[in-house]
């Protein structure tokens, strides 16, 4: 009886065993196998590496630059091609005044007259005889269109300083108004203290920054169109009883030597301390590249080499437009198979939505291998205990040697609208269905018990019955 009493035991133990593993769920669907990696990104180029991921790539041919600190800034995609020290602050000299124009063709009407305070005035006179000026002169009326011409094409600096000091009150408040749009435009390296440019150690940035400021300028403003233009001519004004030509002081425009056709706009500037200084963009084939050089050794020297650091990122590299249609057949099947895991959940997919970057740059030698699109589910969990989750999941584009993370499929998981909070009664419905499956799994598992008892004590009775005769057949023999 006791060796009967364990198997019952052993039975009864198994059968509730089971009940625990039906009833214990989880919570979780793993949208892969369960080997995935602990870092998602593992081999995988992010958005903030792509910036300077390809300075990490030795590319030999590269021009040699004279500048102590320069950069090739791809500003369609937000990547740095080449660049030294660009993150090193330096001295600008008059490529400040790249923020002052930005400023005020963002902030003031081409035709608004500019009057020449006493304060604006006695502000020019501390500007030294080596500085370049336009000449004005105290209570001249002057239009905000000729002093930004006056500032971008001859450098004038009394124009710069002028126009900072019209939109700050003091040229220190105007540098407050540069600061924090240095700030907005990611500008992390960058103070100025200066409307135009002055010598001083405080007024300083950096080839990155001034990349980002002048393709801000060159981007949403018509900087590009002033910086372009060869002559413009100053009307006269109630102070200045002649007219006033400006030539373009600028190679990229003023020289068959340096002319350049895909030049953009730019400005170059000059101290002692500062050195030479130029900053200028390029626009070809809607691709729009910014080059900055900081301390060159000449004047002419600059040019050249942004010339040649554009034409190496033209051919040297090439950029790519991500397109949401390219990948809408990844995104589909991906929804098919989230959509295949939460059918036996009460959840489902609410919303999906695709966050794309506009551009990718890559070497054109990589890039003319081609490339493939992948969407990443090796750590899409979903847990069902929870009734709202956002799922996002990588997009890719994969090529030969390197794989970009270039985007972001996102997904919204919710509950089933259900009954539980619209109708109430429907409520005691699905409890008692709930409660009916529940009893009818421990009814069946009770009726095997049941079977399993009644098996064992057939069992049981035909061994003692198998015995019984064995004895009597002893019996009989003797």
């Amino acid at each position: 009886m006791k060796a009967f009493g364990k198997k019952i035991l052993t039975g009864i133990t198994a059968l509730f065993i089971t009940v625990s593993s039906i009833l214990a769920s989880t919570g979780t669907i793993v949208a892969a196998d369960e080997t995935r990696p602990d870092d998602p990104n593992d081999g995988i180029v992010t958005a903030s590496e792509r910036k300077t991921d390809l300075l990490s790539e030795v590319h030999e041919d590269a021009p040699e630059i004279s500048a102590s600190s320069y950069i090739l800034y791809d500003a369609t995609s937000g990547t740095i091609l080449l660049g030294s020290d660009y993150d090193v602050q330096k001295e600008p000299a008059s490529m400040t005044k790249v923020m002052t124009v930005l400023l005020a063709l963002e902030r003031l009407d081409m035709n608004e007259t500019v009057t020449i305070t006493e304060e604006i005035a006695e502000a020019m006179d501390e500007i030294t005889s080596d500085y370049v000026k336009l000449g004005l002169q105290e209570g001249e009326e002057i239009s905000v269109q000729d002093l930004i011409y006056a500032a971008v094409l001859k450098s004038a600096n009394d124009a710069s300083l002028a126009l900072g000091m019209y939109m700050g009150g003091t040229e220190a408040g105007f540098c407050e108004i540069m600061n924090a749009k240095a700030s907005e435009l990611g500008c992390i390296n960058t103070h100025f203290s200066s409307a135009y440019g002055l010598s001083d150690p405080n007024n300083v940035t950096t080839p990155y920054d001034m990349a980002l400021i002048l393709n801000e300028a060159v981007t949403n403003t018509n900087y590009s169109e002033i910086a372009k233009t060869l002559n413009y001519t100053i009307s006269a004004t109630n102070k200045y009883s002649s007219e006033r030509d400006l030539a373009n002081s600028n190679r990229f425009v003023n020289t068959t030597t340096y002319g350049y056709e895909y030049y953009a706009g730019g400005k170059t500037g000059f101290t002692n301390s500062a050195g030479y200084t130029l900053c200028a963009a390029a626009k070809k084939n809607n691709r729009t590249l910014v080059g900055c050089v900081f301390n060159a050794e000449d004047p002419d020297i600059r040019y050249s080499d942004l010339i040649r650091l554009f034409e190496y990122g033209y051919s040297t590299f090439a950029t790519v437009e991500i397109t949401e249609a390219e990948f809408t057949p990844l995104v589909e099947e991906a929804n098919l198979q989230i959509s295949d895991l939460l059918s036996d959940t009460n959840l489902y997919v609410a919303e999906q939505r695709v966050v794309l970057d506009q551009y990718i740059t890559t070497t054109s030698a990589r890039a003319q291998l081609g490339s493939t699109n992948r969407i990443d589910l090796s750590q899409t969990v979903i847990d069902t205990q929870v009734d709202e989750q956002t799922l996002e999941i990588p997009l890719c584009k994969v090529y030969s040697d390197k794989t970009y993370l270039i985007g972001t499929l996102v997904i919204e998981i919710q509950k089933k609208a259900g009954v539980v909070e619209v109708n109430p009664e429907k409520v005691k419905i699905t409890n008692l269905d709930n409660l009916k499956n529940i009893l009818i799994t421990f009814a069946v598992l009770f009726g095997l018990l049941f079977i399993l008892v009644i098996g064992l004590l057939i069992f049981r009775a035909r061994i003692i019955k198998r015995r019984r005769d064995e004895v009597t057949k002893r019996a009989n023999m003797l």
